[in-house]
C-alpha cells in the first residue's frame, strides 16, 4: 500500500486512532536527506501490509511537527496506540527503519 499524506485534519484518524502501527515520515520538499529517505519509506509501505505508512510535510504542518518535537528532518516515528513508540532522525539505511518496526 502506498504511503498516505496526512495533515492536521486527518492525523488523528489516520495515525493516532489507527488499529495497526503507523510509521510517520516528517519531511520537506527542500530537504536533501528527506529526498534520499523518501524512496526507502515508499518501499517499506509497499512491502509491509502489517503497518500503515504516512508522510507529514513539515512546512505545511508546522503545528504537528512542533507537537511531536521534530527539530531535524527527516524524522521518522513509529506510532503505536496513539503514542510515539520509537523514532529515528536523519537519512538512515532501510535496515534501521525496519528495526523501528520490531
Amino acid at each position: 500500500m502506498a504511503s498516505l499524506a496526512v495533515n492536521k485534519d486527518n492525523f488523528e484518524a489516520e495515525v493516532l486512532k489507527s488499529e495497526v502501527p503507523v510509521l510517520v515520515d516528517f519531511w520537506a520538499s527542500w530537504c536533501g536527506p528527506c529526498r534520499m529517505l523518501g524512496p526507502i519509506v515508499e518501499e517499506i509501505s509497499e512491502e509491509r501490509s502489517d503497518i500503515k505508512v504516512c508522510k507529514v510535510d513539515v512546512d505545511a504542518n508546522q503545528d504537528l511537527a512542533a507537537k511531536y518535537g521534530v527539530m531535524s528532518i527527516p524524522f521518522v516515528a513509529l506510532f503505536k496506540g496513539g503514542e510515539v513508540a520509537k523514532s529515528s532522525v536523519g537519512a538512515v539505511p532501510k535496515s534501521e527503519l525496519l528495526a523501528l518496526l520490531d
